[in-house]
């Protein structure tokens, strides 16, 4: 009897490829992951188990669907990723951080459109160059066309710190 074929595994330097660095300042709005699905390439799907899935703790079905976005120029002691994951009416950009080694430091979701019932949640993200993320989050109900309520609108500062860790800045 044959044994079962063992994926291969993929080295980290590999995977980082698929995350271009993009200068910073940039902004993380509803349709960016479009311009990055047209520039980067695809991840393989030994990639997505090797590196995303143990990082998600959700599982993928077969209508979740990621994007490689970008990697954060200039780290120096870690890296820094974002990527766009889409699921059943659930669209986010997460960003991670992992040591040289390619271990996780830390994940944060920072932009993205969830519905929920009939309420839609969209979050922007900017990231400047001095690693601060301003999050801007607005809710409308999925059956108006009345736009955003500004009453129910948040905005949140995170900040990339330099070991790599993603911290609410007040």
């Amino acid at each position: 009897m044959d044994k079962p074929k063992r994926q291969p595994k993929v080295s980290f330097s590999h995977f980082l490829d698929k995350f271009p660095e993009v200068p910073l300042p940039i902004t993380l709005a509803e349709e960016a992951h479009h311009a990055f699905s047209q520039k980067n390439d695809p991840l393989p799907a030994v990639m997505i188990e090797q590196f995303i899935l143990p990082i998600e703790g959700q599982p993928m079905d077969d209508y979740t669907e990621f994007v490689p976005c970008m990697r954060i120029p200039d780290t120096h002691d870690f890296h820094a990723i974002i990527y766009w994951r889409a699921m059943l009416m659930s669209y986010q950009y997460s960003l991670v951080t992992f040591n040289k080694k390619g271990e996780l430091i830390d994940k944060r979701v920072i932009a993205g459109t969830i519905s929920q019932g009939g309420t839609l949640t969209t979050s922007v993200a900017t990231i400047e160059d001095d690693w601060k993320i301003y999050i801007v989050s607005g809710q409308s109900q999925a059956n108006q066309n009345k736009g955003f309520d500004p009453a129910k609108s948040t905005a949140n500062r995170l900040e990339l710190l330099p070991e790599g860790q993603i911290t609410e800045h007040i």
